[in-house]
């Protein structure tokens, strides 16, 4: 009764939970504004339907319309590698804190020993005694002379080992912190996501500019050639002059140097898609859209900063570690403190292994131990300092995972505004361009003119078309940040359906 009284006890007293020493947490100001800029950078007209819901609960099957697009974002979060390890450490931490959770709860486990011994004549040996047993659970023995020869003993119980009572929460302490980190990581995981759809559509778009530049500057060529063909007749025929012919060989030559530049980089573009993909890039997938057939999203809400805080996962990931420094320093403190540790067990024990299960050849041990730090030599105080100054390095980085979220929005929210003002501009540049060059070239042809001025007009038609392809490609782009910015690109669908503009 006595012994299962006491084995009773300690298994109640197990399951007591020990007080925390860690510090209480409170959330650290967001150091940025409680509005983002406002100015003429930021003004935007509205150019459709407002979406209803938050960017990051927008899925991104409805934030990208081309269905190519979607179809290789889908291809990337089922095989990049950076998005496999990224999830390999979630599992990794989860499992982490299930092995550090388990130091909460004593190890109880089954035990059987047989040990035998061969002495030599006279020699004093160990012989069972009427008491009890000693701490390790074997039984006390007397001393008395023996003839020798082989002896036997057999053991069997059940209990567990070194278990510490969880006084001052340092292993509760150890464990909030492995907890926080598997969400650290959880929210990293959700991070990478959103960044892996944010880089397959820059990719994406990035391609489908580079493929425009190609087909503007085959054309050029094309037309160039023309007009070479026709210069170098009329410098035979004695109408122009070799510096005219030589000029427009200046304007050939520049077309197919830019040829053989945009064919490298469409071909570079498409090993970058690969590489995000996880695996070549698929010959059945849905007839993508143009460059200027795409239509994202442009009227996201930005909402406040503040709510920044809830939907960027890196920003909550900055926060986990933050709280598990919290937890860290508390595990620290409790070190200061003694810490008891039990073992116990309950079997049975005998000479003989067939009296082993017998009434009479029960045991049992209890071994409570205490350990008081006096003299650790500064270690538990420089474990402490090292905790609080680590503590304050993670809000720090928390801090600073705001301010740059803010300024990625920001950035973004700006780029949004003035796009579309400069592609307009970009746009009639591009016209004016175009009538400037049909009219010079008409008069070059009627013998009105030179061809200088006709080549000078193809030149600034050909940068300005340039530079329209690289704008409207920078803006789709800036959209695409801006979406992955206000924390969007996790959710596959949504709910509720969104109109794009």
């Amino acid at each position: 009764m006595i012994r299962t009284a006491t084995l009773a006890t300690l298994l109640a007293s197990t399951m007591l939970a020990g007080c925390s020493l860690d510090p209480s947490y409170s959330r650290p100001a967001a150091p940025v504004a409680a509005t983002y800029p406002n100015g003429p950078a930021y003004r935007l007209a509205s150019t459709g339907t407002q979406p209803q819901l938050s960017a990051d609960s927008i899925g991104w099957r409805d934030f990208f319309t081309d269905k190519k697009l979607a179809g290789l974002v889908e291809i990337a979060l089922a095989n990049n590698r950076d998005l496999r390890v990224a999830a390999l450490n979630v599992a990794n931490a989860q499992a982490q804190y299930r092995v550090q959770r388990s130091d909460l709860f004593p190890t109880i486990g089954l035990n059987g020993n047989a040990q035998y011994q061969g002495l030599p004549n006279s020699t004093v040996i160990p012989q069972s005694s009427s008491g009890g047993t000693s701490a390790t659970g074997a039984s006390a023995f007397s001393r008395t002379p023996s003839t020798g020869g082989t002896y036997r003993f057999f053991t069997a119980s059940l209990g567990f080992t070194s278990y510490e009572l969880d006084v001052f929460g340092r292993v509760q302490s150890l464990s909030r912190a492995a907890f926080e980190q598997y969400l650290k990581d959880a929210e990293t995981q959700r991070s990478a996501q959103i960044s892996l759809v944010a880089q397959v559509g820059s990719a994406y778009l990035t391609s489908l500019a580079d493929q425009e530049l190609l087909r503007i500057s085959r054309e050029t060529l094309d037309s160039q050639s023309h007009s070479y063909d026709l210069t170098q007749a009329m410098l035979s025929a004695g109408t122009t002059t070799e510096l005219s012919l030589r000029q427009v060989q200046t304007s050939v030559e520049t077309a197919r140097a830019n040829i053989a530049q945009y064919t490298r980089q469409v071909a570079q573009d498409e090993n970058a898609l690969t590489l995000l993909l996880g695996q070549p890039i698929p010959a059945d997938l849905p007839t993508g859209l143009s460059l200027d057939d795409q239509r994202l999203l442009a009227d996201l809400p930005a909402g406040l900063p503040s709510e920044l805080v809830q939907r960027r996962p890196d920003i909550l990931a900055a926060e986990h570690t933050l709280i598990g420094a919290n937890a860290n320093i508390g595990a620290a403190r409790a070190a200061f403190f003694p810490s008891i540790s039990l073992t116990a067990s309950d079997g049975v024990a005998s000479n003989q292994l067939g009296r082993l299960f017998t009434g009479g050849a029960t045991t049992w041990a209890f071994a409570p131990t205490i350990n008081i730090p006096i003299f650790t030599f500064g270690r538990n105080e420089g474990n402490l300092e090292q905790a609080k100054l680590q503590q304050q390095i993670d809000v720090a980085n928390y801090e600073k995972a705001i301010q740059t979220a803010f300024r990625e929005v920001s950035d973004a929210l700006a780029a949004r505004a003035t796009y579309r003002d400069q592609i307009r501009a970009q746009q009639s540049l591009v016209d004016a361009a175009a009538d400037s060059y049909r009219l010079s070239d008409l008069r070059f042809r009627a013998g009105v003119d030179s061809f200088l001025n006709a080549l000078d007009s193809q030149r600034t038609l050909y940068a300005a078309q340039q530079t329209l392809v690289n704008l409207k490609s920078a803006e789709q782009i800036n959209l695409i940040t801006l979406y992955k910015a206000l924390g969007g690109g996790w959710r596959e669908t949504t709910t509720v359906a969104v109109k794009a503009p």
